[in-house]
């Protein structure tokens, strides 16, 4: 699944236009790499996501078409 779609499903960033503009951005990098937006999201990927001063680091457990609002955050896990 693509990086923007995949930050969408699991509801880590609202709308995929808003996740294919950070990627574009420089504010997404996967296992320490900066990523584009069409990177293919695999189980044990470490992404990271800055909003402004604060990042967001998570390992992805799951990817998955379709899930609904209560099942998103079970597809990753945040790492401190």
């Amino acid at each position: 699944m693509r990086l923007d779609k995949y930050l969408k499903v699991a509801r880590i960033i609202k709308r995929r236009t808003v996740a294919n503009d950070a990627c574009d951005a420089d504010h997404v990098t996967v296992n320490g790499r900066r990523a584009k937006a069409s990177y293919d999201v695999k189980t044990g990927d470490i992404l990271e996501i800055r909003f402004g001063e604060k990042a967001l680091r998570v390992r992805v457990l799951d990817v998955k078409e379709h899930v609904g609002k209560a099942d998103a955050a079970s597809m990753y896990e945040v790492i401190d």
